[in-house]
């Protein structure tokens, strides 16, 4: 009987403390995710063939989010310094049009842009993780997607939370036969799941490249299915598709550096503004989630969010004032009207001048490898399992991430987010989009990968972890599992997690003029640290389902 006892607390010991790992860690939305990851690094790839291995693994064990007809941002830093982005957003058809989704009185249509065909933005997220694996990873597409391959074909065993997820949307997946094929079933967990259809898709980028799905029998499928409902992504759409390349967003917060990624996602450019506005305060100071904190970070947010309604979109189609929006000069400038002692009222809040001249159902994984390369990647089909819609023959659901558009200035998209006419739609334009896949750096070395899903909360929960993890000096765990609060501009209140407030907090709080909504969980980060002694440490977060694994 000791000597059970005695494993038994050495057990319940070894696993209160975050493990430490030297050659690689993956930390991702899923376990049989990361287990992929890990098996790539384990075979001498780098965090680059990693990633792309655990996002195509993503699209099969975890159809809620991870995808390949969706799209996303990969974030790189590379040892030695070098550092980049990958953009494969979605973009709007060539037949998509700025009233699209509002009817004969110009009202939004309900549902439009997000249920079914019409929902559905061209698919970036295959051209994009090639892209990264051709030019920055070391191993064949082969190599990379041969576990994906194998999970869709020879199926996995689904977890309970799984089953309930596909159980919850059984109505929406019936309107679709594809989806109907796969998804409408009594599922529980330990059932199998088997998606030969899926493997077939895989197979065929594995064969071909990105012609296995922008062309031929792939293409075939998506563009038959849209002939079949009514949508518009023709061949054409899907040819002309390219990721691109872009120069990562920088930032600086309390002697660290930040690399973030740029537009068409508001993620970097948002955190890095709110980062600026609390640098200017003793947080630490000033106590944990305490009346005074919060109240900052609230009006700190209602601002960023009203000037993310204003001026972001996609910098190929509108002029976004990427410097001025990081500036901790225009930081200073947009806080000037904050008052301690009382909250503003959104409808008095406007966005400020960005233009004067001075001297997001999302997934989130992170990677290291290694060698010191770091990868950050947020992927999304907007909406759990997207539009609802599978490709009929093809095994894949598809995006809504029109809805991210802007379908009238000043209406509210699904996660209650405004937009003006910087995200209006327009023919092979990006959506606007929340996704913060972020780096940050410490004395020239990687310290910190973080991102999470979660629509418009992706900003504040990243946000948070970084302030949690700088300023109240957390371990990696506490600083992730900790609850979160959230501003947006409008509905104007302070949505918060259980845990946030006390009798006493919540009642400072009130008499300062701020209405309080309590709202479920929200984020799902997906991180990994480096320690001073130049190990890594990986977390996911206790809100999901996810593992963090490494050797």
């Amino acid at each position: 009987m000791k000597k059970i006892f005695i494993v038994i607390f050495l057990f319940v010991f070894a696993n209160a403390f975050t493990q430490n790992y030297r050659n690689g860690c993956v930390s991702s939305a899923d376990e049989l995710a990361t287990e992929v990851g890990i098996k790539i690094l384990k075979e001498g790839g780098n965090a680059i063939d990693a990633a792309i291995g655990v996002g195509f693994a993503l699209a099969v064990v975890h159809p809620q989010a991870g995808n390949i007809g969706g799209g996303g941002f990969i974030v790189i830093q590379f040892i030695g310094g070098k550092n980049t982005s990958i953009d494969y957003r979605e973009k709007a058809p060539l037949l998509a049009s700025r009233d699209m989704y509002l009817d004969a009185s110009g009202n939004v249509i309900n549902e439009l842009s997000t249920t079914g065909h019409l929902a559905a933005g061209v698919p970036g997220s295959v051209a994009g993780m090639l892209y990264a694996l051709e030019k920055y990873g070391t191993m064949s597409r082969a190599d990379v997607m041969k576990y994906a391959i194998d999970l869709a074909e020879n199926g996995f065993v689904i977890s309970s939370h799984l089953a309930s997820a596909l159980n919850s949307f059984r109505s929406d997946f019936s309107k679709f036969p594809g989806s109907k094929n796969i998804f409408v079933k009594k599922f529980k967990g330990g059932d199998l799941l088997v998606q030969r259809d899926l493997a077939n898709t895989l197979k065929d980028i594995r064969d071909y490249g990105r012609d296995g799905f922008y062309k031929g029998r792939v293409a075939d499928l998506i563009v038959n299915e849209m002939k079949r409902g009514g949508g518009i992504i023709s061949y054409k759409d899907l040819e002309n598709y390219n990721a691109v390349e872009r120069d990562v967003i920088k930032g600086k917060y309390r002697g660290y550096d930040l690399i973030s990624m740029g537009p068409p996602a508001s993620g970097g450019m948002c955190l890095f503004y709110l980062l600026n506005i609390v640098e200017m305060f003793d947080l630490a100071g000033t106590g944990f989630h305490s009346a005074g904190v919060i109240h900052l970070f609230a009006e700190a947010m209602r601002r960023v969010y009203a000037d993310r309604s204003e001026f972001m979109g996609d910098a190929d189609f509108v002029s976004v004032p990427v410097d001025i929006l990081t500036s901790k000069n225009y930081a200073k400038k947009r806080l000037k009207d904050f008052d301690e002692y009382k909250a503003s009222n959104s409808d008095n809040v406007k966005h400020g001048n960005a233009y004067y001249r001075e001297h997001l159902e999302t997934t989130h994984y992170s990677v290291a490898d290694r060698w010191g390369n770091c990868v950050s990647v947020t992927t999304t089909l907007n909406d759990n399992f997207g539009c609802k819609l599978v490709v009929d023959g093809a095994g894949f659901l598809l995006n809504n991430e029109m809805d991210d558009f802007s379908s009238k200035p000043g209406a509210p998209n699904m996660y209650g987010l405004l937009g003006s006419e910087a995200n209006s739609i327009a023919p092979n334009k990006r959506m606007l989009s929340s996704m913060t896949p972020t780096i940050v750096m410490k004395d020239g070395k990687p310290f910190l990968i973080v991102g999470s899903p979660g629509g418009g909360k992706i900003i504040t929960s990243v946000f948070q972890t970084i302030i949690n993890i700088i300023d109240y000096k957390m371990s990696l765990k506490d600083a992730i599992d900790s609850p979160r609060l959230h501003h947006q501009w409008y509905p104007d209140y302070i949505q918060v997690e259980s845990g946030v407030l006390d009798r006493n907090t919540r009642a400072q709080l009130t008499q300062l003029g701020h209405k309080i909504k309590d709202i479920g969980d929200f984020g799902r980060i997906d991180a990994i640290i480096f320690n001073e002694d130049g190990s890594m440490s990986g977390h996911s977060d206790i809100r999901g389902y996810g593992k963090a694994m490494g050797f």
